[in-house]
């Protein structure tokens, strides 16, 4: 799965090395196996952007994307869509993707987490809930079927471009109220004022392996060719 990972992100034309962070020998090994380089981190850290920060300061680069390892269908276009508005704008600090929302039960799922944006395109919020909710309809349901129909609703892809010096200020802040409300990391940045630009993207999101299930469901997609 993560050799799928790694292949996927060299692909993309923005990246010029791609690095597996782990705690994990085992997974160290498998990376090696197919030629992969690892940075091995600290088992203690508690997040994800952790782990990052820390592999980000053994290197030099400038900027710096997270993509999850368990995201074996990664659309490598996303991280050349994330990346390319921290090169047009030395200002920003971090950017992410977001895609159409066209189904309600997805819309309506807290498993699936929602954006809304300015006109910079800068986040408003993220948010498991069904936003934006659009007045004068019946109930949520409702609600959620119109945003869907006008376009409104957003799906954020979890993947990060991060400017190095935000990523290790990100790294560095405390948890806020928000982010353990919704368990959404990225709401810690929205609290301390830092900008996200959400870039629009078309095409599906890939599916993330966090039950056999899930992996049984890749592996029948990839079997049929997609």
């Amino acid at each position: 799965m993560v050799q799928h990972v790694w292949e996927r992100a060299r692909r993309a034309r923005t990246v010029d090395r791609v690095l597996v962070a782990t705690d994990d020998e085992r997974i160290a090994e498998a990376v090696r196996a197919f030629g992969g380089e690892v940075a091995m981190t600290s088992s203690t850290h508690a997040t994800g952007t952790d782990r990052l920060a820390e592999a980000a300061r053994g290197t030099d680069a400038e900027i710096v994307v997270n993509v999850q390892g368990d995201e074996p269908m990664l659309d490598w276009t996303f991280i050349d869509g994330a990346v390319a508005p921290l090169r047009a704008e030395p200002g920003l600090p971090m950017s992410t993707v977001s895609l159409p929302l066209s189904d309600v039960e997805e819309m309506l799922s807290p498993a699936v987490v929602k954006v809304v944006s300015d006109a910079r395109g800068d986040a408003l919020y993220f948010s498991r809930s069904p936003i934006p909710f659009v007045r004068d309809t019946p109930d949520l349901r409702a609600s959620a079927a119109e945003a869907v129909a006008r376009g409104l609703a957003r799906k954020h892809v979890g993947l990060y471009a991060y400017r190095r010096e935000a990523l290790f200020r990100f790294a560095a802040l405390a948890p806020t109220p928000l982010e353990r409300a919704e368990s959404l990391e990225q709401l810690r940045a929205l609290h301390h004022g830092m900008r996200i630009r959400v870039v629009p993207m078309e095409g599906r999101a890939g599916v993330a392996v966090d039950t056999p299930q899930d992996l049984e469901r890749v592996r029948a997609i990839m079997a049929g060719g997609a």
